[in-house]
């Protein structure tokens, strides 16, 4: 295992050392890129993250009974991990064929926390009472039920996202048999308890939050600069694979493809679902392109989401065309009305949508708006201030989702502004940033991007 380690570390310094030699060969046109923010081992993400973990624990049980869930049971199956096992349990490995973890509302004794494992570990005794001989965890569910009798029990089914609806038929199934069918038929959805589990944020993760988006931007910026780009030569495909070293080199991952798109004078853009296109691997980047990229990464279990602008300079340029720059500050003022002068606690999703579009209309800006939450999951639970929202049956009920104070959100939306320089052609500057939620509104982790970035 040691071995195995220290191959990793070998592999990974010299990914970093290939990653870095891209900047000398370049040239000096850029900026040396900064030193990476400096990020913890993964013995020190676990040791702080049980930390988180103690402090959830001790906020489930009010949670619960808000939402009516006397007992709550997640399962983790081996090789299926369930979405929600690393943020109620130790997030270290489970390689147990099926684990249950069971937490009871137990009255005046407040919470009780159960692990039914086929092995006994030091780290799970700290959060729940598991014995060092377990007993099957069918057998001990059953004497579960049978001791505290609960008026319901919480799975994850009928839920709207994959962290609300994970469970599997077959451990649907075994949980039902294991109970009952008198206690079965208590089982219902613990979708709205999950959901409020999972978008509540903690004080102590915010530091560590912005260190992972410091790292996104410092990778994107790099991504979208001549480091990376060499116009006439480089292709989508090659910048997506120097994304994915990127994030090997740093030892994080990400939790969706990197995303390329180009526009380009004189080109029809491409669409698909109503946004412009994903650009296809082979197209090689050419000067006075627009290019953006829509990029995350995942750090102690929580995931960022970011997009950026960056414009190649033609021959002779030495900055970006004036219509261009009217476009990107269309989106800032877009950002503006969302974050600052709409958005408080409390509002629903769907009012601050309407009011920020109605603002958008009075001031001639074509803009989208499709932001989501977003922290322990890339695509999070919680308040949504997206369009599609008013037309898909399966999330409309996030118009009347409200606001929740210190969420983490995606600032996800674009603006489309016909540039002079382009014929009129129109250029879409699309945005996504990460922000929290403070009683003046949205605040970002990282100053939002007001210029584009230029390759030379």
């Amino acid at each position: 295992m040691r071995r195995r380690f220290a191959g990793r570390r070998l592999v990974q310094a010299a990914v970093a050392a290939a990653l870095m030699a891209t900047v000398e060969v370049a040239g000096a046109a850029q900026a040396p890129a900064v030193d990476a923010p400096r990020l913890l081992p993964l013995s020190a993400q676990i040791a702080v993250r049980e930390g988180w973990l103690a402090t959830r624990h001790a906020a489930l049980l009010p949670m619960m009974r808000r939402h009516g869930i006397a007992m709550w049971i997640v399962v983790n199956e081996e090789f299926h991990d369930d979405p929600l096992t690393e943020f109620i349990a130790p997030p270290r490995p489970y390689a147990g064929n099926r684990d249950l973890f069971v937490f009871v509302d137990a009255g005046d004794a407040g919470l009780k926390a159960f692990a039914l494992t086929g092995y006994a570990e030091d780290n799970l005794k700290r959060f729940f009472e598991a014995p060092d001989e377990p007993v099957a965890a069918d057998v001990r569910l059953g004497q579960l039920v049978a001791e505290f009798a609960p008026k319901t029990i919480g799975l994850g089914i009928g839920g709207a996202r994959g962290m609300t609806r994970s469970l599997t038929s077959d451990t649907h199934d075994y949980l039902r048999r294991a109970v009952g069918p008198a206690y079965a038929a208590r089982m219902v959805s613990a979708a709205d308890l999950i959901e409020e589990y999972l978008d509540t944020r903690l004080p102590e993760e915010l530091p560590h939050y912005t260190t992972a988006v410091a790292l996104t931007e410092q990778i994107v910026r790099r991504a979208l600069s001549s480091e990376v780009i060499r116009p006439g030569t480089t292709t989508v495909g090659d910048v997506r694979n120097w994304l994915y070293d990127a994030v090997w080199a740093h030892g994080v991952r990400t939790w969706f493809q990197p995303d390329l798109r180009v526009q380009r004078r004189g080109v029809p853009n491409p669409t698909s679902r109503g946004f412009l296109a994903v650009a296809p691997e082979h197209l090689v980047i050419e000067r006075g392109d627009v290019v953006h990229v829509d990029f995350g990464i995942t750090y102690m279990g929580l995931d960022t989401d970011w997009q950026k602008m960056a414009y190649v300079l033609r021959d002779g340029e030495e900055d970006v065309p004036e219509g261009l720059k009217r476009a990107m500050a269309a989106t800032n003022t877009l950002q503006d009305a969302l974050m600052l002068r709409h958005s408080r606690p409390g509002k629903p999703a769907g009012e601050v949508y309407r009011d920020t579009m109605a603002e958008m209309e009075s001031r001639g800006i074509e803009a989208m708006i499709y932001s989501h939450p977003v922290g322990t999951h890339g695509h999070g639970l919680g308040a949504s201030i997206d369009f599609r929202a008013t037309m898909r049956p399966d999330i409309g009920q996030q118009v009347q989702r409200r606001l929740r104070e210190g969420s983490y959100i995606s600032i996800e939306l674009n603006t489309g502004s016909a540039v002079p320089e382009w014929d009129g052609q129109k250029v879409f500057v699309m945005m996504e940033d990460v922000a929290h939620l403070t009683g003046e509104g949205w605040r970002f982790f990282r100053p939002r991007q007001e210029a584009w970035y230029l390759v030379r």
